[in-house]
C-alpha cells in the first residue's frame, strides 16, 4: 500500500490523517486523498491541478519531479510525505 502523509504543519489547515491507498502515481494518491478530504485540495494544488509554489512532495525520499501532471511513478509500498515548503531570506 502508498503511505500519504501530510506534517502537523499542514493539518493545522484541514483534517487529513496518514492515508494508505493504492495507487501508480502521485496524481492518483493525490486525488484519492482529495476525495475523502477536499479542503486539502485547495492547499497542495493551484487552480491548474498542480502543485503549489510553496508545497513539497517526497516520494521515497525523493523530491517530486513532476509538479505539473503529478506523473511520478509510485512503488507498491511508496511512501510520500506532503509538506509545506519554506522560503525566506
Amino acid at each position: 500500500m502508498v503511505t500519504v502523509t501530510f506534517t502537523a504543519h499542514l493539518q493545522r489547515h484541514f483534517d487529513c490523517p496518514r492515508h494508505e491507498l493504492q495507487a501508480t502515481t502521485l496524481g492518483e494518491a493525490l486525488a484519492q486523498v482529495f476525495a475523502k478530504q477536499p479542503q486539502a485540495r485547495g492547499y497542495i494544488l493551484d487552480d491548474q491541478g498542480a502543485l503549489r509554489q510553496h508545497v513539497a512532495v517526497f516520494i521515497d525520499g525523493q523530491r517530486a519531479r513532476d509538479r505539473q501532471r503529478l506523473g511520478d511513478a509510485l512503488r507498491a509500498d511508496a511512501q510520500v510525505h506532503v509538506l509545506q515548503a519554506l522560503t525566506g531570506g
